[in-house]
């Protein structure tokens, strides 16, 4: 009696938009809404680091989906959860160990995040055809983005306006009510509007079969010519900005006698969230055609220098704690452009040198996994060495810290040779 949705452009932004949502509140919106709430910036950097372990690990219980239901059960389900959890979240913050409650429940979040993550992915490739893919992954990757600007744009500098009116503790129950609310709406709509993709797994039928499966996309991955050199690439390349994550809005929000630059939730939302987000896109669009022009090989190393060398940036506004809006943005704008144009060769070298094979679905997703473990274990160490050093001098290890990136990269070997002109045409 019902006509189905069966248009892409009905499912696709917002599914990605769903995935995009607690991943930026759990990284980057929860860092600001701690601080708020008295916790150190060591303990912050550690928890708020620890709970994305589950997009580090999300391979090793991905082929177990395949033994229940549809992937569109578990998209449903999992945004349905992170409602839920996110409602609780809000609840928890009147408690006196808001603290535990909360980081409990945020990995509960981090946990349900990344199975849709596994199951969104599964609907994309397994209802789309290869043309269709390249047709809407535009709108896949603007979705994504747009929910960081919405989170830490939009929620960011909302919850900066509710302070001063209601209250730090009502203010932020506003905002994690805000994220339950939109995440739980958006479960309903995608029981209605979100095709089945079919069933998640193809051949594997019992739990022996799973494992076993599992293990042959293990070993085939550590199997792989220069994987070595590869894992090594991968976790290097990112090595610094897993220092800076956590830190930079802990910065920018720290009072100018504690070296910070004394910005409000208002401003580090419209700078940072609003700004910084638009920029980069914006390199990531332009990265995308430097790249088809020349190929990855020939400008990998000039990626990594737009992605590593912009942290420089921090570094000046730390030692000159300037108080204009317009300098601090712009340096804000120029870093995030050149995180946006260098992340786009770490993604193609994963896709293009890592994943090809067989398993290419799952060796992609194993190193987005490794990647992930890269920013996250200097994210978790980042709060103890910015508290010793100091926001100024921890800037200055931030940029030691990008040299084993670039040894990395101009060491690292290609397996397969890129073909501009083949990137063009596709």
């Amino acid at each position: 009696m019902h006509k189905k949705i069966t248009s892409p452009l009905c499912w696709i932004p917002s599914v990605y938009f769903a995935m995009g949502l607690p991943f930026v509140v759990l990284n980057m919106v929860s860092v600001l809404m701690f601080r708020r709430m008295d916790i150190s910036d060591t303990q912050i950097a550690f928890w708020t680091s620890l709970i994305m372990l589950p997009w580090t690990l999300k391979p090793l219980w991905s082929p177990f989906l395949g033994m229940f239901r549809t992937k569109k059960f578990f998209v449903v389900l999992t945004q349905i959860t992170t409602g839920i959890a996110f409602g609780l979240v809000a609840l928890s913050l009147q408690l006196p160990s808001f603290f535990a409650v909360a980081v409990a429940l945020l990995f509960i979040i981090a946990f349900s995040g990344a199975t849709h993550d596994i199951a969104t992915d599964g609907v994309y490739m397994t209802e789309l055809s290869e043309t269709k893919q390249a047709k809407y992954i535009g709108w896949q990757g603007a979705f994504y983005n747009l929910a960081k600007v919405v989170a830490t744009g939009g929620l960011v500098y909302m919850a900066g306006f509710l302070m001063g009116r209601i209250g730090n503790v009502y203010a932020w129950m506003v905002i994690m009510a805000a994220c339950g609310t939109l995440m739980l709406l958006l479960g309903v709509y995608h029981s209605k509007a979100l095709p089945s993709g079919g069933q998640a797994a193809g051949k594997v039928h019992s739990f022996r079969d799973t494992l076993d499966n599992l293990w042959e996309v293990l070993r085939t991955f550590f199997t792989k010519k220069h994987i070595v050199w590869y894992i090594a690439f991968i976790i290097l390349y990112r090595f610094a900005e897993g220092f800076v994550m956590k830190i930079v809005p802990l910065f920018l929000n720290a009072p100018v006698e504690k070296q910070g630059l004394g910005l409000s939730e208002e401003q580090i939302g419209l700078y940072y969230g609003t700004f910084g987000a638009m920029a980069f896109v914006a390199g990531s669009l332009l990265a995308g055609y430097y790249i088809s022009a020349r190929g990855l090989k020939k400008t990998l190393f000039s990626l990594c220098c737009a992605f590593n060398i912009p942290f420089v940036v921090y570094l000046l506004l730390a030692i000159y704690q300037p108080a204009d809006g317009w300098l601090i943005s712009g340096a804000i704008i120029f870093e995030y452009f050149g995180y946006g144009f260098g992340f786009v060769g770490l993604t193609l070298f994963m896709m293009q040198q890592v994943s090809p094979g067989k398993y290419q679905m799952a060796h992609y997703a194993f190193a987005t996994g490794i990647m992930n473990l890269g920013v996250m274990l200097p994210g978790m160490m980042s709060g103890w060495i910015s508290t010793w050093l100091g926001y100024k001098y921890f800037f200055v290890f931030v940029l030691v810290a990008t040299i084993p990136a670039f040894l990395a990269t101009y060491f690292v070997p290609f397996t397969n040779e890129d073909n501009p002109s083949r990137n063009r045409q596709g």
